[in-house]
């Protein structure tokens, strides 16, 4: 296991901050953290030594090639492989976190990450090396390293469509420093409910729709996920309200909906019925969005994309694969239905 002083050494100067009253203001996520000397922000992993601020650099504590559907992009080249890399640490402190292993450094009886010294240009190159056509900041949050994952990008150049997978705690200076690099962004909706958001996770929810709309704003492609966990946030006036919300920024933004299982700190909690992750995934779609997926449940066409106008397959999907159907190309990357011409928002090439 891995200590987080450990990993002083694999740090570089940070970019997202500000100086306030002495103290080093961090804004690469929406705790603002402002740090003392010898402090740590809420991450444990962006800290204050000799007057500077210092972010994680110089090493990956995950990496893999996998299906771009698996981080889940379900409009980003369907059935492309993506160079996934992640570090150590998060701002949130989710009771049912999926990589509580290597995202949870502030939980002694869980952390269990290592790490693998890299080179910015070296990770780029894996990409190349495995065919990915994406390169992919995830595993852990990724805005606590966002300056290592810019560096990442800038080594791949424009050959590779970059992203995220976050929990969208974002600031506006994180988007903008993020923007020339960054093409598709997936953020985690978790909840519709303040309170329940500083209970599970210790953020709040309102950064994270100003996220999910500055990001679209700014012409960033961005998926939702949300995890439905039986008791929390899975009644229908919850769902209809993040409904609501999605279709308030677009209604084509795609909205993923997958399956809990007990894990970490909600080993006692029930695992998602698969009858619920669709009734949900139905409610969804009567709130009128054009796109809304299920996930982590076998069989059926939830994972399929269908044109919203004409109800023709575009995409087809089992598991992990992806196949194009109707789905027509047209230039500059874009992509309309085969059958009506309806558009298809999303980055269906590089």
């Amino acid at each position: 296991m891995t200590a987080i002083t450990d990993l002083d050494k694999f740090s570089a100067p940070g970019l997202l901050f500000r100086r306030d009253e002495g103290r080093q203001a961090c804004c690469a996520c929406a705790h603002r953290c402002r740090i003392k000397e010898g402090g740590r922000g809420i991450c444990g992993m962006r800290f204050v030594r000799g007057g500077e601020l210092r972010a994680p650099s110089g090493y990956v504590s995950a990496l893999a090639c996998d299906p771009v559907e698996k981080k889940p992009f379900f409009h980003v080249l369907p059935g492309s492989g993506a160079l996934s890399f992640g570090m150590l640490g998060c701002n949130f402190r989710c009771r049912f976190c999926q990589n509580y292993g290597i995202s949870q450094s502030q939980d002694s009886t869980f952390f269990s990450g290592e790490i693998r010294r890299a080179k910015a240009s070296e990770i780029a190159a894996a990409a190349d090396s495995c065919g990915a056509k994406l390169l992919v900041s995830t595993y852990n949050e990724p805005l606590i390293s966002a300056e290592w994952a810019a560096d990442i990008f800038k080594a791949a150049g424009k050959e590779k469509v970059c992203a995220f997978v976050s929990n969208g705690y974002a600031t506006p200076e994180a988007i903008a420093f993020l923007k020339p690099y960054v093409r598709a962004y997936k953020v985690d909706l978790k909840c519709f409910s303040d309170t329940s958001y500083r209970e599970m996770t210790g953020g709040s929810l309102r950064p994270v729709l100003d996220t999910i709309t500055l990001l679209h704003k700014e012409g960033i492609w961005v998926e939702i996920v949300t995890l439905l966990v039986p008791g929390f946030n899975d009644s229908p006036s919850e769902l209809s309200a993040m409904a609501d919300f999605i279709k308030s920024v677009s209604p084509d933004l795609p909205w993923h909906i997958t399956a809990f299982h007990p894990d970490y700190r909600l080993a006692d909690r029930p695992a998602t019925d698969s009858r619920a992750v669709l009734s949900a995934v139905e409610l969804g779609k009567s709130r009128g969005l054009s796109y809304v997926y299920a996930g982590n449940i076998s069989g059926g066409k939830h994972s399929n994309t269908d044109c919203p106008k004409c109800g023709a397959l575009l995409v087809r999907r089992n598991g992990y694969s992806a196949e194009k159907a109707k789905l027509k190309i047209q230039t500059a990357g874009q992509a309309a239905c085969g059958n009506c011409g309806r558009l298809i928002p999303g980055i269906w090439e590089i």
